[in-house]
């Protein structure tokens, strides 16, 4: 049974044995994070930040992470328009080990990191946060891709979930942030996209810190946007990180504030083999009736790396949302064709 434990008041994440002193999910990032409370090898702790930002026409994805045995830096380019397109492309290196140097709080701190032809960085001063790089060989196309964003206007909540695994000294710390107002740009192979107020677009933040079990599948779903009245909202949905008695990372957010959401559930339709059919029309279905929502997919981002031993299948499907979303005093929000994300992943890590 689910008991949705909310955290109000500081306190460290983990106890003396490296297990999450008290599980549950937070409006606000009120659990402290430190490495040196980790209980487990330097290879089996995985930190990243993965931002998303777009808007109707186009997305960016980026990210930079310490796997422990792998580094990764990468940047997806996504459009949504007549023709869609995606080029994905990420540069790993070798046994970082932590040395990436990731902050402990998604509140202020820098990564700048270069791997292979990538070469990123994240600058964070707790009132914007600033994010730019280049890859000198994109995509082996022999032309550089460059980007330059800032996001601002940081919500007053957010998602924050500790969540264990059902093993010793293993865990995942996780926040997510939507509806960060975005200005910049991503340029690449003699052409300019855009991310500006003037277009809608929007950032979020996937920040995640924790000791993870060998073999893990899970669905995520997430999404920002403007309403017609010029409110923000957004959502955050999920489930498969580990053990979520204690909460679920489901959440909504409307004009900065964030609102609980019971069990979400994705239904995404398989083909006569069994397999899942990613392209055809998915819904989203909610326990407490407050989050129904149909689902047209644009694009299957997925980049899989399959050594067997190890191995990171995402399927990140882009598409427009559409239905209705009920806000903790009751208000419904209705949703016609607003793009949005979700994924399901199998990780071998």
């Amino acid at each position: 049974m689910r008991i949705n434990r909310e955290i109000t008041e500081k306190e460290r994440l983990l106890d003396k044995y490296g297990n999450i002193a008290h599980p549950g999910y937070s409006k606000k990032l009120n659990w402290i994070y430190d490495r040196n409370d980790i209980k487990a090898p330097k290879w089996r702790i995985k930190e990243w930040d993965y931002y998303y930002i777009g808007n109707r026409e186009n997305g960016l994805c980026l990210t930079i992470s310490d796997a422990g045995f792998c580094s990764s830096l990468s940047v997806s380019l996504l459009g949504f328009g007549d023709k869609p397109f995606q080029y994905n492309c990420g540069a790993l290196g070798a046994l970082p080990l932590g040395k990436l140097n990731l902050p402990w709080t998604s509140e202020s701190g820098d990564i700048r990191a270069k791997v292979g032809d990538a070469d990123m960085t994240f600058l964070n001063n707790g009132k914007t946060r600033h994010l730019f790089g280049t890859f000198s060989n994109y995509c082996k196309s022999g032309k550089e891709l460059r980007f330059d964003v800032t996001l601002s206007d940081f919500p007053e909540e957010s998602m924050v979930i500790a969540t264990p695994f059902d093993k010793k000294a293993h865990f995942y710390y996780n926040q997510k942030i939507n509806c960060m107002k975005a200005e910049g740009f991503c340029s690449f192979d003699g052409n300019t996209y855009v991310f500006n107020a003037d277009n809608g677009s929007l950032g979020s933040l996937d920040w995640g810190r924790g000791v993870w079990t060998y073999d893990n599948t899970w669905y995520w779903g997430s999404g920002s946007m403007y309403l017609e009245d010029g409110s923000t909202f957004g959502f955050n949905i999920g489930y498969g990180f580990g053990n979520t008695s204690a909460a679920s990372e489901n959440m909504l957010f409307y004009n900065g504030k964030s609102h609980k959401l019971e069990d979400v559930y994705f239904n995404i339709p398989r083909k006569k083999d069994g397999s899942y059919d990613y392209m055809s029309p998915w819904t989203f279905t909610s326990s407490d009736k407050r989050f129904e929502m149909s689902f047209k997919p644009i694009i299957d981002r997925t980049d899989p790396v399959d050594f067997k031993v190890i191995c990171m299948i995402p399927n990140q499907v882009f598409g427009l949302i559409s239905g209705k979303a009920v806000l903790d005093n009751g208000k419904v929000i209705e949703i016609k064709d607003r793009l949005c994300f979700a994924e399901h992943v199998h990780n071998k890590w």
